[in-house]
């Protein structure tokens, strides 16, 4: 899995580190405590960036939560078991 920051163009070096660490979890003071920054200062980057707009779309390889019955494709990328019933 990873996470793509769309429109992070538009974002300052500072702005996109904030936010990576925002949208995988980290509190703001967990990020002002790891880039050395105020607590404020940090939701100000953050709140900027999110008035400059972007999206986070999250890119799953393979089936890692297991919706297409765990069993995985082949190599013409049919499904190997767990298909659903015509």
């Amino acid at each position: 899995m990873r996470i793509e920051i769309r429109g992070a163009e538009r974002l300052s070096f500072r702005e996109r580190q904030v936010v990576v660490l925002k949208e995988t979890g980290y509190s703001t003071e967990a990020i002002a405590r790891r880039l050395g920054l105020a607590p404020g200062t940090v939701a100000t980057l953050y709140n900027r960036a999110r008035s400059k707009g972007y999206e986070v779309v999250i890119v799953i390889d393979g089936d890692p939560l297991r919706v297409f019955g765990g069993e995985g494709e082949d190599e013409d990328g049919e499904l190997t078991a767990g298909e659903p019933e015509a």
